[in-house]
């Protein structure tokens, strides 16, 4: 049998969460959520939006992903918005001076079926 064994304890499978660190317009968290469902991604968590929330701008632009606006979680922090995380990968269009290491798609992919492996 093919495919991926979900049986394995010890990882939480259930995909993805998307983190936005304080979105300045209502309109990008919405078109992030319309993205998220273009892809069955389903966990949107906002730290500190700029125009607060919940935000109509946000449901507007959402064009069919009500669904996931409406189950947002709202954080204050990073901190917080990813202490039940186990594996984290963050971008960004800036360009930063990091020390953090940096990984393309590809070697972050290996990273993660590594992991769940």
């Amino acid at each position: 049998m093919s495919g991926t064994d979900k049986t394995k304890t010890g990882h939480d499978l259930r995909g993805p969460v998307v983190i936005l660190v304080e979105p300045q317009l209502g309109e990008n968290i919405g078109m992030a959520a319309r993205a998220m469902g273009n892809f069955a991604l389903s966990q949107l968590r906002l730290v500190n939006p700029r125009d607060g929330w919940p935000n109509i701008a946000a449901q507007r632009a959402a064009a069919g992903a009500d669904h996931i606006l409406d189950h947002v979680e709202l954080f204050d922090t990073v901190t917080e918005a990813v202490a039940d995380l186990d594996l984290l990968f963050a971008t960004t269009a800036r360009a930063h001076d990091q020390a953090k290491p940096v990984v393309g798609p590809e070697a972050a992919a290996r990273e993660i079926v590594a992991y769940v492996a």
